[in-house]
């Protein structure tokens, strides 16, 4: 997440709040996610790396280590599968089917402009069953590998959707998504989207993982919801200062480059409080 981005999505707060409060009953009604009793949750406060631009070897310390999902797993340690499920990866576009790409009134692709993604089509139930069949398909590759949690990217497509879709088919989608990860005995992680945090049971979400909110003051808003199961990436030497000096006895906390290249790459760059 960008910080034009993290920026942009404090003016669409209120609204999506207001607007995921309203199809909370809807969506309870529906089909909630499983229950986790029976999935691993990454341990609290822990030595954490973020390696989503590929796997090194983990520095002492570390616990819990994210990786891509094409990525192999850190023995040892508690992994967390990274999974860009809203979006398309640029190199991916031939890998769906043209209707489940997004797209405007023109019937242009909708991309998401900071990464070059287009956005996958939420918008329908029967498209967010198509979607979720293959995202599945990729939890099942986690669940196989033998990652113990998955993380969805890009939860908060909908502020990008130019209005195509809003939270409820984001929840809904999400939902699916949890209840084949516990099934799977994965637990799943909800990405950023503070706007959406306090409707974490019923989409069925185990912890949060979350980019810079020490940087943006928003630390709490999941750990109001998520307790100290909350995991912390910052980009930037203020973000971090922020998230130790208030999380540092709590909560997994680390700095890491914006592209989270691997060691020995130019440019790497990870520190802990």
């Amino acid at each position: 997440m960008s910080i034009e981005r993290a920026r942009s999505r404090r003016f669409l707060t209120a609204v999506a709040a207001l607007t995921a409060a309203l199809i909370t009953p809807f969506l309870a009604s529906s089909s909630s996610g499983a229950p986790a009793a029976d999935v691993p949750l990454p341990p609290v406060h822990a030595g954490f790396d973020y390696q989503i631009g590929g796997g090194y070897a983990p520095p002492a310390g570390v616990d819990v280590v994210s990786r891509d999902r094409e990525d192999s797993p850190a023995a040892g340690l508690y992994n967390i599968c990274y999974v860009n499920a809203f979006q398309v990866q640029p190199d991916e576009l031939d890998e769906w089917a043209p209707d489940l790409l997004l797209r405007d009134a023109d019937g242009d692709v909708i991309i998401d402009e900071e990464w070059d993604e287009a956005i996958l089509d939420i918008s329908t139930s029967g498209k967010r069953d198509r979607v979720a069949a293959k995202v599945n398909g990729w939890i099942d590759g986690c669940a196989s590998s033998g990652f113990q949690a998955v993380e969805p990217d890009n939860y908060d497509s909908y502020e990008r959707s130019r209005g195509r879709f809003g939270t409820s088919a984001a929840m809904d989608f999400i939902t699916l998504l949890s209840g084949h990860a516990h099934a799977k005995g994965l637990a799943i992680g909800q990405k950023n989207t503070a706007d959406l945090a306090e409707f974490r049971a019923d989409t069925g979400l185990d912890f949060a993982v979350v980019e810079e909110c020490g940087e943006y003051e928003e630390c709490d808003s999941f750990t109001e919801h998520f307790g100290d199961n909350v995991i912390v990436i910052e980009y930037t030497s203020k973000g971090l200062a922020t998230a130790c000096a208030g999380w540092r006895d709590s909560l997994s906390i680390v700095r890491r480059d914006l592209d989270v290249v691997p060691l020995g790459s130019s440019g790497y760059l990870r520190q802990t409080c």
